[in-house]
């Protein structure tokens, strides 16, 4: 069956809408029922193959060249995909996440990776201060015992302080500052960690090849 973008829109507007706020050790917000059911499934299907960490990790940026986007190419090869970019490019929803958690995104562009994260992955504390306007971290993976994988919050000293709830269809949202620190300590991953890092950049990120629509800002 395919997903619609209005379909996806729907759940965006009702999930933020119920989103929980948390402010320290910085405000955060967690989020239930981001996408439809079905475009969870489909993206689940997605043949993306999982990335070989070569026993490296640390920073994304070091496997650059087997990371996976929502881009021009996948949003032409995959329904879910184009549906799932169409609607984050929606003029509704930037008004909802400006309107909700203050991230202006007027004249931004959208960049969504496909994360597939396995045994041995770790990510440093960081803020995604910079080019990024919003973070959204959307959890995708159903199997059970990755409850306890989720995004690791730490404090303006890079003080482990807790961790997101991992579930799938659930997401973390914050909007980057100087102290928006995050990353994942090195755990016990069974199978692929699978997840949608849904970004605003500026018209500074170099990577255009990595935007869902690189020529098409978000409307002001």
């Amino acid at each position: 069956m395919a997903i619609t973008r209005d379909a996806v829109v729907a759940a965006l507007l009702e999930s933020i809408a119920t989103a929980r706020r948390e402010e320290q050790p910085y405000r955060h917000w967690f989020l239930q029922r981001c996408l439809p059911q079905e475009a969870v499934d489909q993206l689940l299907d997605l043949p993306f193959p999982a990335p070989d960490l070569g026993g490296v990790s640390g920073k994304r940026e070091i496997h650059n060249a087997t990371r996976k986007y929502l881009d021009v190419d996948n949003r032409g090869r995959y329904p879910v995909c184009e549906a799932f970019c169409q609607a984050f490019q929606d003029q509704r929803v930037t008004d909802g996440i400006a309107g909700h958690f203050g991230s202006k995104l007027g004249g931004s562009y959208l960049r969504a990776e496909y994360g597939q994260d396995t045994d041995g992955f770790w990510l440093e504390p960081h803020s995604d201060l910079g080019v990024k306007m919003f973070t959204m971290l959307l959890y995708l993976s159903r199997n059970p015992q990755h409850g306890a994988l989720g995004t690791d919050i730490y404090d303006k000293d890079k003080q482990h302080v807790g961790s997101s709830p991992f579930a799938p269809n659930a997401a973390m949202v914050f909007v980057p500052s100087d102290i928006t620190f995050h990353g994942f300590e090195r755990r016990k991953i069974e199978g692929v960690r699978k997840s949608v890092i849904i970004n605003y950049v500026t018209n500074e990120w170099r990577a255009r090849e990595q935007l869902a629509f690189p020529d098409k800002p978000i409307a002001a």
